[in-house]
C-alpha cells in the first residue's frame, strides 16, 4: 500500500498531467520490497576497483612537529586542536610554518565542525586549501556556512603568471622544498561586513569575502587542524606543521600537544573513486520507507567523451513522447554531495542518453525529461526541473534558491510533471515536500523526435564528483495516454 504522503502527492501529480479530459497514461509503483531486476549499465563500477587509503598523520615527537602522510578521500579524518565554539560572528585567527616534502598532496588547513565533516565543500569551514603538483604546489582560500553554501579566492587568489600567447594566466606556485609562512584571518567585520578571510603565505596575500547572506546563514567551528579534502579518492603526500598560533595560543610541538585525533592512522580499502559510481538495488532504508528496500547509492557525474564513465539504473517503459503528459512521485534522500556533483532523476533514452560524442555543449544527456540536484555551490544544493532533446533543445531551473536540498540524509517527497504544449504553453514542473518549481518549455519542444523508454538514474555528459541519493515509493508513468 502506497503511504499517505505519497499518495497525496501522487492524486496532485495525475491532477496536474491532465490537460482537459485527457488521461495521463498508465502509471507503476515501485516499493523496492526486492531486487527489482531494472536494467543497470555502468552503475557497479565502483565495486570493481578498490583503492587502499593511508591516513597516518598527528604529532611527530621526532619532528616535534604536527603533520605526517594525509589522503584525500570521502571518508573523513583529521588532528586537530579543539576550540572553544566560535562562529562567523567571531574573529577566528591562526598562523605558523609549513613544509611540504612530497609532489602530491591535498589538504585542508582549516577551522572546522568535527561533527559536520562529510563531503567538499566541507560545511561549516573556514580553510586554506592546498593542493601539491610536482616541485610547487597551489594554495586556494574557501569556506562553507553550516547549509552548504560556499565561496574562495574572492576578489582575488594568490598571485598568477602571465602565459605568453594565451589570454588565461597560470596560477603562481610555492616551492615543494621549502618552509613556508602562513596566516589565515576570518574577520567578521570585513566587507562591509559581511565578513572576510584573507591568507597570507611568504609576502603573497589572497582574500575571500563572503557571498550575500553567507554570514547570516552562519558555521559553527569546534576545532583548527589537518584534514584530507573530502572527495573522491587521490594521491596523498606529506605536510608538517609547526610553531602556530590558533586564536593568540602558541604551540611549539616541544611536546605532545593532545590534540584530537579521528581516522588519522588508519589504512582502508575504499571503493569512492571518480568517476565510478556504485548505485542500483540497495536492502537500505534512507528514505524512511514502509520496510527495507530502495535504490541508489553514490553517482559520480559523467563524461561522455568516454564510455566508461557513462552510467544509468531504470525500468523499461512507453516509449513516451513529448506530446503527452507524464510524470513521476516518491521519495528520496540526499546522503552526501560533493561540490560540482549532480544526479540526474527522471525519464531517459537506453541509447541516446548514453551515446559517445565529443560534444561538452550541456551536461544534460539528450533525451532526458527529470529533475536534477546540483548547486551553484556558492548557494548549496538545489532540486530543479531539466531537460534535453535529441535534436538539442536544452533547458534546466537556473534560477536557483526556491527548491533546497541538504546532504544530510533527511527523507523528502518529490513529484515531476510534464506538461507539453497545447492551448497553453507547455512546462515541466518539480515539488519537494509541497513546494513547486516550475520552467516553460521552449517552442516547438512538444514536437520533439525525442523518445524516453527507461525511468531511474542516469549520469551527465560533462564529468564532476559525486553524490550519495535514495529513492523510495517510486510511481512513474511507463506508458502513454491513448
Amino acid at each position: 500500500m502506497v503511504p499517505s504522503s505519497v499518495a497525496t502527492l501522487t492524486l496532485a501529480l495525475l491532477v496536474a498531467l491532465v490537460t482537459g479530459a485527457e488521461p495521463a497514461g498508465q502509471v507503476r509503483t515501485q516499493h523496492f520490497d526486492q531486487d527489482p531486476g531494472w536494467e543497470g549499465h555502468n552503475n557497479r563500477a565502483a565495486r570493481e576497483i578498490a583503492r587502499t587509503i593511508r591516513q597516518d598523520f598527528g604529532y611527530s615527537d621526532a619532528r616535534h612537529a604536527v603533520g605526517g602522510f594525509i589522503t584525500p578521500a570521502a571518508e573523513p579524518a583529521y588532528y586537530a586542536k579543539p576550540i572553544p565554539p566560535q562562529t562567523l560572528d567571531d574573529r577566528l585567527t591562526a598562523a605558523g610554518s609549513i613544509a611540504c616534502p612530497t609532489a602530491r598532496f591535498h589538504i585542508l588547513l582549516a577551522f572546522f565542525n568535527s561533527h559536520t565533516l562529510n563531503e567538499w565543500r566541507t560545511p561549516n569551514t573556514v580553510a586554506i586549501r592546498l593542493l601539491g603538483r610536482g616541485e610547487v604546489f597551489y594554495a586556494f582560500v574557501e569556506y562553507a556556512t553550516r547549509d552548504w553554501r560556499a565561496g574562495g579566492d574572492s576578489p582575488g587568489g594568490f598571485a598568477t603568471v602571465a602565459v605568453p600567447g594565451s589570454d588565461r594566466p597560470q596560477l603562481r606556485g610555492f616551492a615543494r622544498g621549502a618552509v613556508h609562512r602562513w596566516s589565515i584571518v576570518y574577520d567578521p567585520a570585513g566587507h562591509d561586513g559581511a565578513g572576510a578571510v584573507t591568507v597570507t603565505i611568504d609576502d603573497e596575500t589572497s582574500i575571500c569575502n563572503l557571498g550575500n547572506g553567507h554570514r547570516q546563514a552562519g558555521a559553527t567551528f569546534d576545532h583548527f587542524g589537518l584534514l584530507p579534502v573530502l572527495k573522491s579518492a587521490d594521491d596523498g603526500g606529506e605536510v608538517w606543521l609547526d610553531d602556530v598560533t590558533v586564536n593568540g595560543v602558541l604551540e611549539d610541538f616541544s611536546r605532545d600537544p593532545g590534540w584530537d585525533g579521528y581516522r588519522n592512522r588508519v589504512s582502508y580499502e575504499t571503493h569512492e573513486i571518480r568517476p565510478h559510481g556504485d548505485f542500483g538495488y540497495s536492502p537500505t532504508r534512507f528514505t524512511g520507507g514502509d520496510g527495507p528496500g530502495e535504490m541508489g547509492g553514490s553517482i559520480y557525474r559523467g563524461d561522455c567523451r568516454y564510455a566508461s564513465t557513462l552510467a544509468s539504473y531504470g525500468d523499461r517503459l512507453g516509449p513516451l513522447t513529448l506530446d503527452r503528459p507524464f510524470g513521476a512521485a516518491g521519495k528520496l534522500a540526499m546522503l552526501r554531495g560533493v561540490s560540482d556533483s549532480t544526479t540526474l532523476i527522471g525519464f531517459y533514452h537506453s541509447v541516446d542518453s548514453m551515446t559517445v560524442t565529443d560534444s561538452q555543449s550541456s551536461s544534460l544527456p539528450r533525451s532526458f525529461v527529470g529533475i536534477a540536484i546540483e548547486g551553484p555551490s556558492s548557494q548549496g544544493f538545489f532540486v530543479y526541473p531539466a531537460y534535453h532533446t535529441i535534436e538539442g533543445r536544452a533547458s534546466r531551473g537556473t534560477d536557483h534558491g526556491t527548491l533546497r536540498i541538504f546532504p544530510d540524509g533527511a527523507p523528502h517527497t518529490w513529484s515531476l510533471a510534464w506538461v507539453p504544449a497545447g492551448a497553453e504553453a507547455g512546462h515541466v514542473d518539480v515539488s519537494l515536500d509541497g513546494a513547486a518549481f516550475s520552467i516553460r518549455l521552449d517552442p516547438g519542444v512538444s514536437g520533439s523526435a525525442t523518445r524516453l523508454d527507461r525511468f531511474g538514474i542516469v549520469t551527465t555528459w560533462i564529468d564532476g564528483n559525486g553524490q550519495r541519493v535514495y529513492l523510495d515509493d517510486l510511481q512513474y508513468t511507463v506508458s502513454p495516454a491513448p
